[in-house]
C-alpha cells in the first residue's frame, strides 16, 4: 500500500494516517519528499479498498503495490535516493568512484593504494579485510588489522571506507571503521544477515549475485531496507553465463533497468565483471554511460603481485586513465566525476 499525501499536509493529519494503516495490520515506512511526504504500507494481502483512506483528509492518493518489494520500489520514492555520507553524495548528478586493492595486504600496499585513489579523484577507499575466497587455502586477509590500516590511510587523505561484512558476528567490528558495508555476491541471499544490516543506520552495498534476476536483487534490498535502513545502493557485478573469455558476463542493461524499477543509487562493479584488466575501463564508460551512479573498481600498486585478483585489478596508471575517461563520459551526460 502506498499513500501520497498532499503538499502542505499537518503532521497530525500524517500520523493519523499511519495510526489507521497500523490498524489495519500495516508495518508503516515513511518517505519525505521535498513536496511530499510517501507512506509505504507492508502488511495484510487481502482486499481492501484504498479509497477508505483516501477520503482521510490529508491524502492525495492511494495505491495498491503489486510488486513484491515495496520499499525498493520507484513508486515508494519517485524522485529518487540520494545516500549522504559527510560531503559525498551517493545516487545525485555526481558518479562517485570506490577503489582500491581487493585485498587488504600490509601497510605499504595500502597506503600506496590510497595515494593512487586520493590522487586520481576518487572518494571511497575500497579493501578488503575478510576475503571469502572459493579456496580454503587462499589468502583470507587480514581482519581487523587490516581494517585499522585502511581506515589509517584513508583518513590521512580525507577518504571514505568501504568493506565488506561475510556474516553477523563481524558487523560491530565493521562499523567501526567502515562508512560503507559492502554484502558481497555470496552472501546476497543471506537473509539473517541483510536482517541485522537493516538494524544499522550506515549505508549498505549490496552486489548482485552470479545468477540472481534483478527481482531477486530488490528482494534482498527490501529485506535491508524492511528493517529500518533505507541507505542501501546495488552493485551490477556480472552474472555467471556460458560465455567463458570473460570471468562474469556484465549486465550492462541493468543499469537502465534498475534505474526504472528502483529508487535506489546503482554501482557498477566491472573489474569483477569482466575478471580482466584490459575490460575494465571499457565497460567502466559503458556503465556510467548507462546511467550508473558510482563505480567500484580494483587497483594495486603491483597487481602481478597481488595476493587475491591480480588479473582483474588496474594498475596506478590504468586507474588514472580510467577516471579521465570516466570524467569525459559523465561531463557528456551532464553530470561529473
Amino acid at each position: 500500500m502506498l499513500v501520497v499525501m498532499q503538499e502542505g499536509a499537518t503532521e497530525a493529519q500524517t500520523e493519523a494516517i499511519i495510526n489507521r494503516l497500523v490498524d489495519m495490520g500495516f508495518t508503516v515506512h515513511r518517505s519525505t519528499g521535498v513536496r511530499h511526504t510517501v507512506l509505504g504500507g507492508v502488511g495484510p494481502l487481502e482486499d481492501f479498498d484504498p479509497a477508505l483512506l483516501e477520503t482521510m483528509e490529508g491524502v492525495k492518493e492511494c495505491h495498491r503495490i503489486v510488486s513484491p518489494y515495496k520499499l525498493a520500489s520507484r513508486s515508494f520514492k519517485p524522485g529518487g535516493t540520494v545516500i549522504r555520507i559527510g560531503e559525498v553524495e551517493i545516487g545525485g548528478t555526481k558518479v562517485v568512484s570506490m577503489a582500491g586493492p581487493c585485498s587488504i595486504e600490509d601497510a605499504k600496499q595500502i597506503e600506496s593504494s590510497a595515494e593512487t585513489v586520493a590522487e586520481a579523484g576518487a572518494q571511497v577507499m575500497r579493501g578488503g579485510a575478510f576475503k571469502p575466497r572459493s579456496s580454503p587455502y587462499s589468502f583470507q586477509g587480514l581482519g581487523e588489522r587490516g581494517l585499522q590500516l585502511m581506515r589509517t590511510a584513508a583518513d590521512r587523505r580525507g577518504l571514505l571506507v568501504i568493506s565488506e561484512v561475510m556474516d553477523q558476528s563481524q558487523i560491530p567490528l565493521l562499523i567501526t571503521y567502515a562508512d560503507i558495508l559492502q554484502v558481497g555476491a555470496r552472501n546476497m541471499q543471506n537473509f539473517n544477515l541483510l536482517r541485522e544490516l537493516g538494524k544499522i543506520r550506515k549505508p549498505v552495498l549490496l552486489k548482485r549475485g552470479i545468477a540472481a534476476t534483478i527481482e531477486e536483487l530488490l528482494l534482498s534490498a527490501e529485506y535491508v531496507m524492511s528493517g529500518g535502513n533505507y541507505d542501501v545502493m546495488l552493485c551490477e557485478r556480472g552474472i555467471r553465463t556460458f560465455e567463458t573469455s570473460t570471468r562474469n558476463t556484465m549486465d550492462i542493461a541493468a543499469m537502465p533497468v534498475l534505474h526504472r524499477l528502483t529508487h535506489l543509487p546503482v554501482i557498477a562493479d566491472p573489474s569483477h565483471g569482466t575478471g580482466k584488466r584490459d575490460y575494465v575501463l571499457p565497460m567502466a564508460r559503458a556503465a556510467v554511460a548507462a546511467g550508473a551512479d558510482g563505480l567500484l573498481i580494483e587497483v594495486h600498486p603491483d597487481p602481478d603481485r597481488a595476493l587475491s585478483d591480480g588479473a582483474q585489478t588496474l594498475r596506478p596508471d590504468q586507474f588514472s586513465e580510467l577516471m579521465q575517461q570516466v570524467r569525459a563520459v559523465a561531463c557528456a551526460l551532464g553530470r561529473s566525476a
